[in-house]
């Protein structure tokens, strides 16, 4: 699986293509999805939703598994701990493998926000673990 093929998946995804989420980066145990921060995507408080920060750790999770271990993925648990709001331009997720079995991947994921002036701040961290599954059921 390559970078194109990565995007062209995440471009299958509804959900996906609601957020305006693109991959940027794919390869060698590794990979990053960004999204542009917009209003419709804050909580009350006016910082982006949990659920989006969420969704951002759980598709980079994968993304980065299947840089390993091909296609045919699902997440199967993952932990996510909010350490700040997340405000800016972009939300950035960047994750890598840990450990890649022959059934399980264990990845662990940064997310960050980079405001108008490209400085990062980091939001959350997650790690997660991703079933290998036969993409025919």
């Amino acid at each position: 699986m390559d970078l194109d093929l990565a995007q062209k998946v995440l471009a299958e995804q509804p959900f996906s293509r609601l957020l305006g989420a693109r991959v940027t980066a794919f390869g060698d145990g590794e990979a990053t999805l960004e999204l542009d921060i917009r209003q419709d995507l804050f909580q009350q408080y006016g910082f982006v939703h949990g659920g989006v920060v969420s969704y951002a750790a759980d598709n980079t999770l994968t993304l980065a598994a299947a840089t390993v271990v091909g296609p045919g993925l699902i997440t199967s648990g993952f932990t996510i701990d909010y350490l700040r709001p997340a405000t800016g331009e972009i939300l950035r997720a960047h994750a890598q493998v840990v450990r890649a079995g022959r059934t399980r991947v264990v990845s662990r994921c940064d997310v960050s926000t980079v405001d108008a002036d490209g400085q990062r701040t980091l939001c959350a961290v997650a790690q997660g673990n991703i079933a290998v599954i036969d993409a025919k059921n």
